[in-house]
């Protein structure tokens, strides 16, 4: 116990960034490696030393932890399947430096079918356990869409049954591919099922073909934006102040828009209370200001489509149509860094078929 008094007595300055972080990892990992190795209050001598260092860095780190055998220690973080932070993730794990003794990995890696076995109250989630197949939407004929079955789901025990084949999915395709590449899964009982059964076992190979398939489809597809039209709609809410939208209304029918599957969502709070909840011509400009900043670093030639924009009740929303995820992070992060004096907040997620804009184009 002196020891690890020792280690921990004086106050650790706070890291800045990643290189800083494995630098005051290494000067503990002998520590840690003992405390995770005994399984000794690993809450209290690993978990909480670990996570206040990680808030540091950006908040929306997790991890987790264990021996892989007997003479190495494997961390794995993981943004717990929030898509803004995968690659902040990434970047933080690639930066690792070798340390004897230590794995280090980013995202909840995937694992092989015999491996994977979830247990939870009465309920085993594994290749006998469940079975799966896709569902064909006409109207959407790009989106991955899969019921998996459990043979002992019932009403009553839906919410146990579909956490546990969440958390099995999380750990049989891994986390990244769980999180981007499956559009939409629901959980259901045999009774319910619509087509014939397939393993659980074949639902890599089946993403696998379906992502290949999407990829080589929308390869090279980029939108003709020089003659786009632009509306301005407005609305009035029910307490009475405005609404203002500017949209890029032909972007909205164009029939390519699952190659730009992402959808970027800034929003920008302000004081609207003087002018019903719209801003007044100083926080116009400086709207307008963060806007072509951003614009400026996701322009549509390399991949990022400016959707349109909202104002009302002193918010800006503004919308982005997006080929990845990566870059959009990282760009918004470093935005909200440059501005600490706004109120930012930034949102991405998977849209294929933009069906969150649908309230924007008049063809609706």
């Amino acid at each position: 116990m002196s020891f690890l008094k020792n280690i921990f007595s004086k106050k650790d300055e706070p890291v800045k960034n990643n290189a800083e972080f494995w630098e005051w990892f290494r000067k503990h990992e002998r520590t840690f490696f003992h405390v995770i190795r005994t399984g000794n209050d690993i809450e209290e001598k690993f978990f909480n030393k670990l996570s206040p260092k990680l808030d540091e860095l950006k908040s929306g780190y997790f991890f987790l932890t264990g021996m892989c055998d007997e003479h190495t220690a494997e961390l794995v973080i993981t943004p717990d399947g929030a898509i803004r932070n995968i690659v902040f993730v990434e970047e933080l794990v690639a930066a690792a430096p070798v340390i004897p003794g230590w794995k280090f990995t980013a995202l909840k890696p995937a694992l092989d079918i015999e491996s994977v076995r979830i247990t939870m109250g009465d309920y085993s989630f594994d290749r006998d356990t469940l079975s799966f197949y896709s569902n064909d939407l006409k109207d959407y004929p790009d989106e991955i869409d899969i019921t998996v079955i459990h043979r002992d789901y019932t009403e009553e025990n839906k919410s146990t049954i579909t956490n546990g084949t969440y958390i099995f999915i999380d750990n049989y395709i891994g986390e990244l591919d769980s999180v981007t590449t499956i559009d939409n899964l629901i959980v259901a009982g045999k009774a319910e099922a619509g087509k014939e059964l397939v393993p659980i076992g074949k639902l890599k190979a089946f993403l696998t073909w379906r992502q290949k398939e999407f990829i080589e489809k929308y390869e090279g597809v980029v939108p003709d934006g020089e003659d786009a039209t632009h509306s301005v709609l407005e609305a009035e809410l029910e307490n009475g102040n405005k609404l203002v939208a500017t949209v890029n209304t032909d972007i909205l029918n164009w029939e390519n828009k699952a190659s730009h599957p992402w959808i970027l969502c800034v929003g920008i709070t302000f004081d609207g209370s003087a002018s019903n909840g719209m801003p007044d011509k100083e926080t116009y400009t400086r709207l307008d200001d963060i806007e072509e900043r951003i614009v400026q670093d996701l322009s549509e030639k390399d991949g990022y489509i400016n959707i349109g924009r909202q104002t009302a009740d002193g918010l800006r929303n503004i919308y982005f149509a997006c080929k990845d995820f990566r870059k959009p992070s990282r760009v918004l992060h470093a935005i909200t860094l440059e501005h600490q004096g706004e109120q930012i907040t930034y949102d991405i997620y998977k849209d294929k078929y933009w069906r969150s804009l649908d309230r924007f184009n008049p063809s609706y």
